[in-house]
Parts: C-alpha cells; sequence; structure tokens
C-alpha cells in the first residue's frame, strides 16, 4: 500500500486515478509521495519514507530541488497541462493593453447613475480608443509549450511573430507555424517587436534578464508581458520606463508591491493556469507520474533527476538506484548482482547533471544482501525495491 499527501487543494478528477493500492496520509511524514501547487517547502524536513513531490504545475521554486536531490526524493512538475489556460490570458493580456477595455468598464460603472449614459459614453468613449493587434509584431521569449501556443494562435490573429529560444526542441519547432520569424539574437526581438512576452523559466541566468539595459533597447511605446516569473524582469526598471512612456504597458501576472500601483501597468493576481481545465490537467500528470515512479520505477518530467523508462517490469525483480554521475557506478551494481548468482535481465542508465539513475530488472527476486551492497556503495544516494 502506497501513501500520498496533499499540501495545496488538488483537482479530484487527478486524485480519483488513484487505484486501491493507495491511501490518504494527513501526516506528510507518512506519505510515499506528496502533490504539491504553491505551498513553501523549503523549510520542511523530509522523512526517509517519501519518494517523490508531485508540483502540479511548471515552476517548482517552492520547492528544494537540490535537497530532493540530494536525499534521493525525485522532484516531477507536470510542463504543458497548463499552457492552454496562460496561452489564453496572454492573448487576452495583449488585447487589455492595446484596447482601454478596462478603463472604459470603469466608467461605465462610475457612470452607472447618470439616466443619459448612453448619450454621456458617445462622448467619452474616444479617451477609451485603442489599437488593434493585427499587423503588429510580436517577440516571443521562449518557445516552449506556452511560447508556441501563443506564437501559431497570434498569427491566426494577423501578428507578425518572432520567436526567441536558443534551446527550441525538435518537437517544439516541429509544432511551430512556418510564417514564424526564428531569432537568433534577442535583441532584435527588443529592438523590432511592438508587443514582447517572455516564457522562460526562472534560472540564475535568466534572473532579471529584462533589466534596464534591455529596456532601454526596446522600440518606445512596448507592450511588455510577464506570465512566466516575476524575476524575470527588473520591475523597478520596467516602473521606470512606464513613467517616462518608453514601455506602454506592462502585463503581469504577479502582484507585488513594486507593480500594484505602478502607472500603466495590468496586474493580475497569478491567474495563468487558475481555470478549471488546467488544474485538472496538472492534477492528472501529477497523479500519473508518481503512479508510475512508485509502481514501475520510470521517471518522466522530473526536475532534478534525468527521464528514464523501462516499462512494466515482467522480470522476478525490479531495482531502482538514484546515485552521483560519476565513474564506474554501473559496474559496481552488475559486479554486486554477479556476485550473489543473479542474473540481470534488463537494465537502463540515464544521467543528468550530477546525478544519475539506474533501472536494473533481475530474473531473480532481489536479496538483503543485494540491496545492502547497492546501498553501502560509494556514490549511491538511495535504493529502492520497485517489485
Amino acid at each position: 500500500m502506497y501513501k500520498y499527501s496533499c499540501l495545496n487543494p488538488i483537482a479530484g478528477v487527478g486524485l480519483n486515478k488513484f487505484t486501491e493500492d493507495y491511501e490518504f496520509a494527513r501526516n506528510m511524514d507518512d506519505a510515499d509521495a506528496v502533490l504539491v501547487r504553491s505551498a513553501k517547502m523549503h523549510d520542511l524536513i523530509f522523512s526517509d519514507k517519501l519518494a517523490c513531490i508531485a508540483r502540479a504545475g511548471a515552476g517548482v521554486n517552492n520547492i528544494p530541488v537540490e535537497r530532493c536531490a540530494e536525499e534521493g526524493i525525485v522532484v516531477f512538475n507536470t510542463p504543458g497541462a497548463n499552457a492552454n489556460g496562460v496561452k489564453e490570458l496572454v492573448l487576452a493580456g495583449m488585447l487589455l493593453a492595446s484596447r482601454d477595455i478596462v478603463g472604459g468598464m470603469n466608467w461605465v460603472k462610475e457612470h452607472a447613475d447618470d439616466k443619459e449614459i448612453d448619450k454621456s459614453a458617445e462622448a467619452a468613449k474616444k479617451q477609451f480608443a485603442g489599437r488593434e493587434i493585427s499587423g503588429k509584431k510580436l517577440g516571443i521569449i521562449g518557445l516552449g509549450y506556452i511560447g508556441q501556443m501563443v506564437a501559431n494562435c497570434a498569427t491566426h490573429l494577423g501578428m507578425d511573430v518572432y520567436g526567441y529560444d536558443p534551446f527550441i526542441s525538435v518537437d517544439a519547432a516541429w509544432n511551430l507555424s512556418r510564417s514564424i520569424h526564428h531569432i537568433q539574437d534577442v535583441t532584435e526581438i527588443y529592438r523590432e517587436c511592438d508587443f514582447i512576452t517572455i516564457h522562460v523559466p526562472l534560472t540564475d541566468s535568466t534572473k532579471n534578464m529584462v533589466d534596464a539595459a534591455a529596456i532601454d533597447s526596446m522600440k518606445t511605446g512596448v507592450v511588455f508581458l510577464n506570465l512566466a516569473r516575476d524575476l524575470l524582469v527588473d520591475e523597478e526598471a520596467m516602473v521606470r520606463a512606464l513613467k517616462t512612456g518608453k514601455v506602454a504597458k506592462y502585463v503581469t501576472d504577479f502582484a507585488n508591491p513594486t507593480v500594484a500601483s505602478a502607472p500603466n501597468t495590468l496586474v493580475t493576481p497569478h491567474l495563468g493556469a487558475s481555470t478549471e481545465e488546467s488544474e485538472d490537467n496538472c492534477a492528472v500528470m501529477a497523479v500519473n507520474e508518481i503512479m508510475d515512479y512508485l509502481e514501475n520505477g520510470n521517471i518522466r518530467n522530473s526536475v532534478n533527476y534525468p527521464n528514464c523508462d523501462l516499462g512494466k517490469c515482467t522480470s522476478a525483480s525490479r531495482i531502482a538506484i538514484l546515485h552521483r554521475n560519476v565513474v564506474n557506478m554501473i559496474g559496481q551494481f552488475t559486479a554486486i548482482i554477479a556476485g550473489e548468482n543473479v542474473n540481470i535481465a534488463n537494465m537502463t542508465n540515464k544521467s543528468r547533471g550530477d546525478y544519475a539513475y539506474t533501472l536494473l530488472d533481475l530474473e531473480s527476486p532481489a536479496t538483503d544482501s543485494i540491496v545492502s551492497r547497492l546501498r553501502e556503495t560509494n556514490g549511491v544516494i538511495r535504493v529502492r525495491v520497485v517489485k
């Protein structure tokens, strides 16, 4: 029997995927797996039983990913599950920034008692006039799941789309419309585009990548959209640019003191993935990742260990080893198993940075001696007997 715990409300359509072999644990210390959305986990102490954490969403800044790797805890996320919800909010943000819809609606509310509001509206509407997005240049920084969806939709809205992603995957490239301009230097997007939207993960190299120098190189009157992470943008520099008119509008999904009252901002309270469909998709993907890992040892969409899939085990036993990515680990594993007169039926090994993962299918049950010797091997972080 496996046990799971939830640090945030998780959509029932996902939790219902758990079979009768799973039981909810109120105490996280009793859980083999934890599902989380936005709860902060950096100060938590994890039990030796915890095998994996699944973030029902893409960003994992609320999880101590490196510490989890050191403790042999696999951290999953759900890339692409909320992409459509974020894409739709990006499109809405562009439209709201182009047409003063919010200002017009507020004017109507303020004049709701005017008996001749229809006539007054005709005189007032000029102050809310905007511009159309068709024919404008849109620059997209980051062409992952969300970026490519925004790009393709924008082409259907008549926009001239420029895409920048030095690490674009083959699948993403195939999914992009042929009409999208592939840009090799992000400064070209800053220089040419009327609208710019950013969709990259927050890392040490991307933090504050949109700084004062980047903003200065943009077209005067640009609309900048940030529905990825607030720290990608130097928001103090952005606010200064908003005050001077260098940037016409800043659309962000991250409310904070810097932007909440700044001029020419459209700030939403982290609504990008706040749709029923996105929450359902993330929950289903997270639960499937947990079940496949606990039951089969397979890793999909981990952010701290390599993806690794050996399918379902049809042999007598399967052992999963989380270890450091150093030389001769496989040799040591196979020597231990051969020394116990056990044959390996199938195996796979994958690495990612400092860490690696090995799955071993054995033709005989894994003995306590095999497991003990594997755990004692220098460089091994954790050993799980999957079957």
